[in-house]
């Protein structure tokens, strides 16, 4: 998972939402653009143009915006700024395999749920050279519960860790690093683009540095 920095609402956004009254109150049924592009712009934007959950590249034809706590059972949420994001692949998308919010539906444990705007979230998961995603803390039932929840240890996304982990993390550079330029590496590869994007699955080569870092 990664950590969302949350910012405003676009204001066209909010200037819609703004139109509520006795006879029409607003409903994300109801969003349509260029309201909802720019929302969905907004939402890309201050994540780096990466998904929320796994961390890969992404566009307006490659996302879609995401209820952390789904529709159907918090509909008092459906519009609220705080409950949207960005995942991966299209809204009716069928994805294959399925992972991401596409794999969340409608399923959400209150008690168990980390959210993309924990400042903690990311520690709360390691990775392994091969790929693998798993709780840092053996005992940490959320992070278990998420990891499944979002699929986020399929093969297909495993092998994608592993290419972009092992392209870093070769033996020449493990046998020269230091603590410092192993955090130097986590904040370059946690630091955005001259154009506001983040490195494709760069949270996990920033992360895996600081558990090379601190292990």
């Amino acid at each position: 998972m990664r950590y969302v920095n949350k910012k405003s609402a676009p204001e066209l956004f909010q200037q819609w939402m703004e139109l509520e009254n006795e006879d029409w109150q607003p409903s994300y049924g109801d969003l349509q653009n260029p309201q909802k592009h720019a929302l969905h712009e907004s939402l890309l934007s201050e994540q780096g143009w990466t998904c929320c959950y796994c961390g890969q590249s992404i566009d307006f034809d490659s996302s879609h915006i995401e209820h952390f706590r789904p529709q159907e059972s918090h509909e008092n949420l459906a519009l609220h700024y705080g409950n949207l994001f960005v995942s991966c692949g299209r809204k009716f998308e069928v994805t294959t395999p399925s992972h991401c919010g596409h794999a969340k539906s409608n399923q959400f444990d209150e008690h168990l749920h980390i959210s993309p705007l924990d400042q903690t979230c990311e520690t709360r998961f390691l990775y392994t050279l091969d790929g693998q995603i798993c709780a840092n803390d053996p005992a940490d039932a959320g992070a278990d519960y998420m990891t499944s929840l979002l699929k986020l240890d399929i093969p297909f996304l495993r092998n994608r860790r592993e290419e972009v982990i092992k392209r870093v993390f070769d033996e020449d550079f493990m046998s020269t690093a230091t603590n410092e330029s192993l955090l130097e590496l986590s904040r370059a590869f946690r630091a955005l683009d001259k154009e506001g994007r983040a490195d494709d699955l760069g949270h996990v080569v920033a992360r895996f540095a600081e558990q090379q870092a601190t292990g």
